[in-house]
C-alpha cells in the first residue's frame, strides 16, 4: 500500500496514502482505544464540525486572512463532509484526552486533504492547505469543538422534539378513544375515586407535552456559542471584527440562531448548558418510566392483576412458560431511561470537574448527552409505534371495579357524612357487601339518591351546585 509521510512537532510517521486524515489522527488512534465508538458512529457532529470549519474559512476570507482559491477548496471540501461522504475517515474515538482536540484535528485534516484534491494535489501536500494554518485559522479547539457540539446539540434536541410529539399525540389520541371508559382512580395502589381510562391517558399526554417545552427551553442555551475566543476566550491570533463574522457566517451556514457570548472567557470554561440540557433529560426520562410502570400495572395479569388495558402481544414471553406475553416495549423503554439518568452523573461529574480556564471533560459529555438523546429518540417511536397506538381497553373489568369498589363511599361524604362513610366502609371490608347495600340498609340513602350520587357525570368532574347542594341538606335531614 502506498504511503506518505507526515510530521507534528513530536516526530514523522507513515500514513497509508489512501486515507484522509492525518498524523495527528494517527497518533489519537493509538492513544484512544477506549469505546470503540468512533467519531463517524456520529454524523451529526461530524457535520456540525464542517459547518463550523465553513463558517470559519467564509469569516477569514472576508477579513482578507484568507486567499479566495483556498476558501472555496475549504467550504466546497466542509459541504463534501457535512453531506457524510467522509464519515468513515472519522476514526478517533469519542472518548479522548485533549479537551476535544484530536476530534478537531481528524475535521482539520480531512477537509485539508479534501480540499487539497480539489485543487489539484495530492494528500498531504500541506503547503497548499494547511490543517493548522488554514482550515483551523482564527480556531482553537477550545472554541470549535463546544461550538461544533453546540450545533449538534441543537439540532439533535430539535429531533427529539418531534419524537416526542409523536408519544404525545398517541396518548392524546387513546384519551379521545378511552374518553367514556369509566375505572377506578388508584392512590398509594389503593382504590381512590373513579376516573376514566380517557383522563388517565389524558395526563400522560399532558406531562410529556409539558417536557417537550423544557427540552425546548434547554436548546435555547445551546444557541450561545465562544467561536471566536481561541484557547481561553481572549480571541489571540484572530481578527478584532471576527466573532461578528463568523457568528453571521454560522448563522447563514446552519440556517440557525446561534449568538456570539457577550464574554467570551466565561463562555470557554462555564458548561451549564450541558448541566440544563442532561437534567431536562433526566426529568424526561422520570416521568416516562413512571408512565411505563403505570402501562405495565394497568395491563398486569391478564387473570389475576388488574388487566385494565391490553398491550399489543410483540413476542413470547418466556422460555418455560406457553402462552405468557411480557410488556416488553415498556420494560426497554424503562431501561433506557435508568441508562439515560446515569448518563446524568457522568455529565455532571464531567462539567464540574473543570478547573481555571477550561473544561478538559468535554468529549465525555458529547458522547453521554449524543448517546442519551438518541436512545431517548428511539424509545419515544418503539413506545408510541409498538406500544400505545395499539392498547385497547377491558372496558367491562374497569366498570366492575368501578362498582364494586369501597372507595366510590367518598361520594356519600357531602350526604351522609365522613364518619357513616367510614362505618360504611368498614362494614364492606369486613363484609364483602357493598358500600351501596349498607347504606341503604341502614337508611341513610335510598337507592334513587344513590343512583344520582354516582352518575358518572358526578364523579367524574367538579359538580356541586346550588341544587346539589339543596340535595344533600335534605339527605342529612
Amino acid at each position: 500500500m502506498a504511503k506518505r509521510k507526515e510530521h507534528d512537532f513530536i516526530g514523522e510517521l507513515e500514513i497509508a496514502d489512501d486515507v484522509y486524515y492525518g498524523v495527528q489522527t494517527f497518533r489519537a488512534v493509538e492513544n484512544f482505544d477506549i469505546t470503540h465508538e468512533k467519531l463517524s458512529n456520529f454524523p451529526h457532529f461530524i457535520r456540525a464540525l464542517a459547518q463550523v470549519k465553513k463558517a470559519a474559512a467564509l469569516a477569514n476570507y472576508e477579513l482578507g486572512l484568507l486567499d479566495e482559491k483556498i476558501k472555496n477548496a475549504i467550504c466546497l471540501a466542509c459541504d463534501k463532509v457535512a453531506a457524510g461522504k467522509y464519515n468513515d475517515q472519522f476514526v478517533v474515538d469519542m472518548i479522548q484526552g485533549g479537551a476535544g482536540t484530536s476530534t478537531n484535528m481528524n475535521a482539520n485534516e480531512v477537509i485539508a486533504n479534501v480540499a487539497l484534491e480539489i485543487l489539484g494535489h495530492k494528500k498531504g501536500e500541506y503547503q497548499y492547505c494547511h490543517p493548522n494554518d488554514h482550515v483551523n485559522l482564527s480556531q482553537s479547539t477550545n472554541d470549535a469543538y463546544p461550538t461544533a457540539l453546540r450545533v449538534a446539540l441543537f439540532e439533535r434536541l430539535s429531533e427529539l422534539m418531534g419524537e416526542m410529539l409523536v408519544l404525545r399525540d398517541s396518548f392524546s389520541n387513546k384519551s379521545k378513544e378511552f374518553k367514556d371508559v369509566l375505572k377506578m382512580g388508584r392512590t398509594q395502589l389503593q382504590d381512590a375515586v373513579p376516573m376514566t381510562l380517557g383522563q388517565e391517558f389524558r395526563t400522560f399526554a399532558v406531562m410529556l407535552g409539558e417536557d417537550i417545552e423544557r427540552v425546548g427551553e434547554a436548546r435555547s442555551l445551546v444557541r450561545e456559542i465562544n467561536l471566536g475566543g481561541t484557547a481561553i476566550g481572549t480571541g489571540i491570533n484572530t481578527h478584532p471584527d471576527y466573532p461578528k463574522v463568523v457568528e453571521k457566517k454560522l448563522q447563514e451556514v446552519t440556517g440557525r440562531p446561534f449568538i456570539t457570548a457577550g464574554d467570551l472567557i466565561e463562555a470557554t470554561q462555564d458548561t451549564g448548558a450541558y448541566v440544563q440540557i442532561s437534567g431536562v433529560l433526566k426529568r424526561v426520562c422520570t416521568k416516562l418510566s413512571k408512565i411505563c410502570n403505570d402501562l405495565r400495572l394497568l395491563s398486569s395479569g391478564p387473570r389475576c392483576g388488574l388487566n385494565e388495558i391490553n398491550l399489543p402481544k410483540m413476542q413470547p414471553g418466556s422460555s418455560i412458560m406457553p402462552g405468557k406475553v411480557n410488556p416488553v416495549i415498556p420494560e426497554v423503554v424503562n431501561q433506557v431511561c435508568y441508562a439515560v439518568i446515569g448518563n446524568d452523573i457522568t455529565v455532571t461529574l464531567a462539567c464540574e470537574g473543570g478547573q481555571l480556564q477550561l473544561n478538559v471533560f468535554e468529549p465525555v459529555v458529547a458522547y453521554s448527552l449524543f448517546n442519551s438523546i438518541a436512545m431517548l429518540k428511539r424509545a419515544c417511536r418503539t413506545l408510541a409505534t409498538k406500544c400505545v397506538d395499539g392498547i385497547t381497553a377491558n372496558e367491562e373489568i374497569c366498570k366492575n371495579f368501578v362498582y364494586n369498589s369501597i372507595g366510590i363511599v367518598t361520594a356519600f361524604n357531602p350526604y351522609i357524612g365522613y364518619e357513616n362513610s367510614a362505618s360504611i366502609a368498614k362494614e364492606a371490608l369486613e363484609s364483602g357487601k357493598s358500600v351501596s347495600e349498607i347504606a341503604i340498609k341502614r337508611k341513610l340513602l335510598t337507592q334513587a339518591q344513590i343512583n344520582d350520587i354516582l352518575r358518572p357525570d358526578k364523579m367524574l368532574n367538579p359538580h356541586m351546585t346550588k341544587e346539589d347542594t339543596k340535595k344533600v341538606k335534605a339527605a342529612k335531614k
